[in-house]
This record gives structure tokens, sequence and C-alpha cells, in this order.
């Protein structure tokens, strides 16, 4: 009894294994590609989350390799810097963009803020946005647009993935918030 008993969990073990190691082999054609960019980068500062959002849209438009953190590296720690910081500036071929730079109250055109997201999202770029949460204005990427409408954003806390699924929730209560676009140069 114990041979048979031993027979069969042997066979269970190596059944197991070759499925697995199938699955493992097996490409995975439905993986986004964002999706590996922002597993694959840190954020290696406390403060350098406007930095890191530069470098992911960098690495997502292929303008650096997955090593790349000089922006960080640069910025480091630095508590006084903005979107400003890299307002007209071009970057391994790529031009980004401050918009929105407003007072956050009542009159701010948050449907305006959204449409714009919208076409971004549309024409396959990624958004870079401030956001209000309850430990200040961290610094995510608009990855895409839900059907209901609704836009989820990714960061990084070291290395640790950050996704709000609720952006425009939170841009309603914060009564606005600034952006960044970006333009690519030809042949990028």
């Amino acid at each position: 009894m114990k041979k048979i008993l031993f027979s069969i969990v042997l066979i269970s073990i190596s059944t197991s294994v070759a499925f697995q190691s199938k699955a493992q082999t097996k490409k995975n054609d439905n993986c986004d590609p964002f999706d590996a960019v922002v597993n694959n980068h840190d954020q290696i500062f406390p403060s350098s989350g406007i930095p890191s959002a530069i470098e992911l849209v960098l690495k997502y438009c292929k303008a650096v390799d997955t090593n790349f953190y000089k922006l960080q590296n640069e910025w480091q720690n630095k508590t006084d810097g903005s979107f400003r910081d890299f307002d007209n500036k071009k970057l391994y071929g790529i031009t980004f963009s401050q918009k929105f730079v407003l007072p956050r109250d009542a009159s701010f055109p948050i449907d305006s803020l959204f449409q714009t997201i919208e076409k971004e999202l549309r024409s396959g770029k990624k958004v870079i946005i401030a956001l209000q949460l309850e430990t200040g204005w961290p610094i995510f990427v608009v990855h895409k647009q839900t059907p209901n409408g609704e836009f989820v954003s990714y960061s990084k806390l070291g290395s640790h993935t950050l996704i709000i699924r609720n952006t425009k929730e939170i841009v309603k209560r914060s009564n606005g918030t600034e952006i960044m676009t970006y333009s690519t140069s030809p042949g990028l």
C-alpha cells in the first residue's frame, strides 16, 4: 500500500512540475508593455516622484533602457522641485510640457483636464499627474481609462507599485491638479 501511495504522489509531483514548466515558458501575448516597464522600475529616493515618472515615460517610449535612473540620481531628495523643472525640456527625443498650472478652486476646468488626458490616452501616450492623497501630492502616470470612464494611474514607492483606480474622484476632490504631457521626435 505504501508503495502504491508513494507512486501516486511521485506521479502527481512529476505531472505538476511538467505542467508548471510548460506554463512558465508559454509566451503571454496579453502582457501590457507599460506594466512591464512599471514592474521593472523603482523610485529610488522618497522625494524623486517627478523624475521617476519622467523616467517611466522615457522607458515606456523606449528612449532609454530599463536601467536608466539618471534623472532621479541628479534630483535625489529635492523637495522644492515641480513639473516646471521639466516643462518644455527635451530629453532623449521626448519633449515634456506642463499643463493646467491654475489655482485649485471651484473655477478649475476639470472637464477640460479630463478631456486632455483622454485625448493623450487615445493617442497611445501616458500622462504624468500629481494626485492629492493623505500623504501629500505623490506623482503618478495615468496609464489607461476603464470602460466606465475612470482613469487608472500608477506610481512607485521604492520597488512597490501603487495603483489608483479612482483618479478622477481624487482630482475632483482636490479641485484640480497639474499634469505633464509629452511629444516625441520622429523616429521614436
